[in-house]
């Protein structure tokens, strides 16, 4: 009987892609009128309570939830997190949600260029290169010299960064820590970060406002129950590429709310960031091989 685990992680990391991409099309919605760190706090506050409350429907015992041997790097991927979706939420502020999400597809590349310093892998001439092109490409699509670059470029560059790290830290984890301990450290220790900065940002929400929060912390707590589960169904090299899934429904989403259609040096700066990314992937899986 053939293994279908890496099929249902597929699925399962498909599932968790789609509703990032939702996540990131409330929280542009919602930053029109909040300041994007009351949405991050909105965030992981509904996150940790939607996890707290199936910990309850649930019955699950106390220690259960609560006891992990890798308490360091259940902080750690808080603290990725963290990073990660601020800068995503604040870039979703000031520019498109399109171009946001063409420049966070750089994250496999800049994992492939810090690979060799931070875990001491070889990184040759193929996979350096396909860093060079997909950096171009990177710049085709924030178009530098066309008034268009500004500042907050610089934030979905960070979340990539971020989000790539973020990653390899949930494989690590997902080898031998349960899928709703990691949920549980991940949501509690971002919503704590969250609280510490919220204080210097907030504004009184209305019933929309506070339905839009709670909306956004289910489909964040959903996505992250998903990225977990695919992460102990199959490699994170076969699930990488399923990533640029993403695209397809940010463009919808755009369209649809906010009336965005992605330019044509958008859509070749994606193309080129995309192709390079998979050429990363492919020379790792053979590498692996």
């Amino acid at each position: 009987m053939s293994d279908d685990r890496p099929f249902y992680g597929i699925v399962f990391f498909c599932i968790a892609i789609l509703l990032t991409a939702a996540v990131d099309a409330n929280s542009k919605f919602l930053s029109a009128d909040l300041h994007p760190l009351q949405v991050v706090w909105g965030y992981f506050a509904a996150a940790l309570l939607f996890v707290v409350i199936t910990a309850v429907v649930r019955r699950m015992p106390l220690q259960q939830v609560c006891w992990t041997a890798r308490a360091p790097l259940q902080l750690l991927r808080a603290g990725l997190l963290m990073i990660t979706i601020s800068t995503l939420f604040a870039s979703l502020k000031f520019m498109p949600i399109t171009d946001v999400t063409a420049i966070t597809f750089a994250s496999p590349l800049f994992v492939a260029a810090m690979s060799g310093l931070v875990l001491g892998e070889r990184v040759g001439i193929h996979r350096w290169t396909a860093v060079v092109v997909g950096m171009i490409g990177v710049l085709i699509v924030i178009r530098p010299g066309s008034g268009v670059v500004q500042w907050a470029v610089l934030l979905p560059l960070v979340s990539a960064f971020g989000f790539g790290t973020f990653q390899m830290v949930t494989r690590r984890l997902a080898s031998t820590e349960p899928t709703f301990v990691t949920l549980f450290y991940t949501s509690i220790g971002c919503a704590v970060m969250a609280s510490g900065l919220v204080f210097f940002f907030w504004t009184p929400l209305d019933w929309g406002q506070a339905v839009g929060l709670l909306g956004l912390g289910a489909m964040g707590a959903g996505a992250h129950f998903f990225f977990i589960r695919a992460f102990e169904k199959a490699e994170a090299s076969l699930l990488a590429p399923f990533n640029y899934t993403k695209l397809i429904w940010v463009i919808l989403f755009g369209y649809i709310l906010f009336g965005e259609t992605p330019t044509p040096q958008v859509l070749l700066g994606s193309v080129v960031i995309i192709t390079s990314g998979f050429y990363v992937l492919m020379r790792e899986r053979r590498a692996a091989r």
